[in-house]
């Protein structure tokens, strides 16, 4: 047994993490990154993943590069007896699985080893790959769905989610906990107007006009299709509003046709990809996210708020975010009203109302893993 502080016990836990996320690209991976980092300060922790991960990144526990490069990682049927001599072997209290995908390994494992498998869900899977247009998504449902039944115990990311599973598909609901995408500011930041102003002189705007945002992997669909609302939809109707504004958009892989398309808009930026993505936040009035599929809670909506900033949404894109919690700073309109929506974003712009105090107590990391750390 592991102890810290004043000789406490400290759990051993165990994560399989079956894809690359350090560095972090998109929410998902920041969730899994920023997840790991801090259930490491509750837990001794190892996780195996990939060996693309950058390990100078890896903070607060160690890491196995020992899935394979490639999609057969999923079917590697030799980390049946490696995983489970290393579960023996450390005496691993839980083993947590990172989305459902490899459950046929988890379930082998627990049956070899008697330690208890969680499923880490960060959407509904099969609805997000119907939404995408995959044909496979009847095949997921079903295999996502058995997973979900035999599992020790679920972490879901949305009350949406879980309560899907408990009322579509019957999931027994004591084993379903949450686990919300966390942030780490514990109450709203100070600097905002020092970052507009910086974020101002670095792209040549005037920090009195107003600073519009989005952000996320660029190439993945749902944010793909977000862009071409912001450029084809929004933005039209807010020059014709005739107010001063720009819209800066950040993400790295965003396809040459829509860059192209940006450059013929005037209030538009594309700032590319940015590791300083929180400072774009605190500059900005409003995050725009007028998401429209992909499932799941929109990463990008919690950091925003945390930062003080103002989000205008689709309702599909609020999808996991509780109104009461987020006070006036989350603004919803339905979806394909891009009216109603740009008009929200006019009326919104000055909005300088601060995030409530109950949203920190929601979604800061170090309460989140705190509780789970408990539960494992």
């Amino acid at each position: 047994m592991v102890y810290r502080k004043e000789e406490t016990p400290v759990k051993k836990i165990l994560v399989i993490a079956p894809y690359n996320f350090l560095p972090w690209f998109s929410g998902g991976q920041k969730f899994i990154g920023l997840f790991l980092q801090h259930l490491g300060e509750e837990a001794d922790l190892t996780v195996i993943s990939v060996a693309s991960n950058d390990h100078n990144l890896v903070v607060n526990y160690k890491l196995l590069p020992w899935l394979k490069p490639g999609f057969s990682r999923y079917f590697d049927r030799s980390l049946i007896g490696k995983i489970s001599e290393l579960v023996k072997k450390e005496q691993y209290s839980a083993v947590v699985w990172e989305h459902p995908y490899m459950w046929w390994l988890a379930s082998l494992i627990r049956k070899k080893t008697g330690v208890p498998a969680y499923i880490h869900t960060h959407n509904i899977e099969y609805q997000r790959f119907k939404t995408m247009g995959k044909l496979w998504w009847p095949v997921l449902k079903f295999y996502e769905k058995k997973a979900f039944r035999e599992a020790d115990g679920l972490f879901f990311i949305t009350p949406e989610d879980k309560a899907f599973a408990v009322n579509e598909w019957k999931v027994d609901p004591k084993k379903c906990r949450d686990l919300p995408y966390g942030i780490e500011t514990e109450n709203e930041p100070a600097d905002r107007q020092k970052s507009r102003e910086l974020i101002a002189a670095r792209h040549g705007l005037d920090a009195r006009d107003h600073l519009f945002s989005f952000n996320g992997l660029l190439s993945y669909k749902p944010n793909l299709e977000a862009v071409r609302h912001i450029v084809e939809d929004i933005d039209p109707l807010l020059e014709k509003a005739g107010m001063a504004y720009t819209i800066l958009i950040c993400g790295k892989d965003l396809p040459e046709e829509m860059v192209n398309a940006i450059g013929k808009r005037s209030h538009i930026i594309y700032a590319g990809f940015t590791d300083q993505i929180d400072q774009y936040g605190k500059a900005s009035d409003i995050l725009l996210n007028p998401v429209m599929s992909g499932g799941g809670i929109k990463t990008k909506m919690v950091e925003a708020i945390g930062l003080g900033t103002t989000v205008v949404s689709t309702k599909s894109g609020a999808t996991g975010m509780d109104p009461a919690i987020c006070g006036n700073k989350l603004k919803i309109v339905a979806d394909n009203d891009w009216q109603s929506f740009s008009d929200l974003v006019i009326r919104e712009a000055n909005n300088k109302e601060t995030t409530p105090a109950s949203y920190y107590d929601h979604y800061n990391w170090k309460k989140i893993v705190k509780k789970i750390a408990e539960q494992l």
